[in-house]
């Protein structure tokens, strides 16, 4: 199974996106709510409907960036938040990128790249953030029955994975996840070495 821009827009297609919550993850939220910088300039990268885009738009930050290489994603977006500058909607692979951010979020998208290509994806946020930036968001503490994605992993995994690229500032059980995924996410934050 490939997991190209034609598998993911199936998916959106065909409405099989057990991931999509609906709203802005709580625990995401929680971060951004003690942001006081509203320059900070913020990457979602896998955005798909970028409700955490929308929660930091609306509470003032401008310098938000969406990316995704699923195009019907991007054109909803753009027809639901026509405020939201069409120069920050990235359509493209992320591997691809060559900006550098303040703060990258992550939510649902390291789990929906195939482990094998986690060595890329720690390499490639390593090089899209500015000095002493971070990395913040939410894995899976949990490893899947079945072939993925989503591809899970342990606390362990990641500290192995992450911990000779990035600080490990926090990497904790999140107290505040949604009822379905409560005690099978963890919270990080990892800054740039």
């Amino acid at each position: 199974m490939k997991l190209d821009s034609k598998f993911w827009n199936r998916k959106y297609r065909s409405n099989q996106t057990g991931w999509d919550i609906g709203y802005a993850s709580p625990p995401i939220i929680s971060y951004f709510d003690q942001l006081e910088d509203k320059n900070l300039k913020i990457l979602i990268p896998g955005c798909g409907n970028a409700y955490e885009a929308i929660y930091l738009f609306r509470n003032g930050f401008k310098n938000i960036y969406i990316l995704d290489f699923v195009k019907d994603t991007l054109d909803n977006f753009k027809i639901k938040f026509p405020d939201f500058p069409v120069s920050q909607i990235l359509y493209k692979d992320f591997f691809e990128l060559e900006d550098q951010f303040d703060i990258v979020v992550e939510q649902t998208f390291f789990c929906a790249i195939h482990p094998d290509e986690r060595k890329q994806y720690i390499t490639k946020m390593k090089s899209i953030l500015k000095p002493n930036g971070k990395l913040v968001g939410l894995f899976f503490n949990i490893e899947f029955e079945k072939s993925g994605p989503p591809f899970g992993g342990t606390k362990n995994h990641y500290l192995g994975l992450f911990s000779q690229h990035f600080k490990i500032n926090t990497l904790e059980k999140c107290y505040n996840s949604i009822l379905p995924r409560k005690d099978n996410e963890l919270f990080f934050i990892f800054e740039v070495n």
